[in-house]
């Protein structure tokens, strides 16, 4: 890696740019089957001493997906509220959402003169069906390589000394949550998401509250 890549002039690191991402899905897994929508919004950005917030509705990217196979989960599909067969009527060609969505994510980055992080609560499932549509789908593969991502539960529990099963939002202190509505659309939770993770990298010690 050349030092281009990892510092800006001055010997200033090159800042994290935080892209909190949500998905809904018809299913358990991406293959068998889909991710119906997804969201990403820029949270901010962190240089290795300070972070730095951005509006979370600012910079944004949503779309909704054509189905890749017949297969869904009933209960999965109802959680998002979306028609399956209005998406796949009129939902985006994978390929070319998820090759917009690359380039969405490398502008923003470009424009920060930084690196794209994945960041969600909880990671596993978000991370699991983007990275999976952007390497099987997307021209350019993956924008955030196979491992910038920050999980949101563990970073909580790094941060409070909890238990990584006990870091729930139920159990966090009330001002580290998001006061936006969770309403299991994908561009509307991770704008929430991105303010929790503002308010985790702006929390001090556990004893702040």
């Amino acid at each position: 890696m050349s030092r281009n890549e990892t510092s800006r002039p001055g010997g200033r690191s090159a800042p994290d740019v935080y892209i909190s991402a949500d998905v809904e899905a018809d299913g358990p897994i991406p293959g068998p089957y889909s991710m119906i929508s997804f969201g990403l919004t820029v949270a901010g950005t962190y240089d290795g001493r300070a972070f730095v917030r951005r509006d979370p509705e600012a910079t944004t990217f949503y779309a909704e997906l054509r189905p890749i196979s017949d297969s869904y989960d009933a209960d999965a599909l109802a959680v998002s509220g979306l028609d399956r067969d209005r998406l796949i009527r009129e939902g985006r060609d994978p390929a070319e959402a998820m090759s917009a969505a690359a380039r969405w994510v490398r502008e923003v980055t470009a424009a920060e003169g930084g690196k794209a992080v994945f960041a969600a609560y909880p990671l596993g499932f978000d991370w699991m069906f983007l990275y999976w549509y952007f390497v099987r789908f997307a021209e350019t593969g993956s924008p955030f390589g196979h491992s910038r991502f920050l999980d949101l539960k563990t970073l909580y529990a790094a941060r409070s000394g909890e238990t990584v099963t006990r870091s729930v939002k139920g159990r966090m202190p009330r001002h580290l949550l998001s006061r936006r509505p969770h309403t299991h659309n994908a561009l509307d939770d991770a704008m929430e998401q991105a303010e929790l993770l503002q308010n985790l990298m702006a929390w001090n010690t556990p004893e702040d509250g």
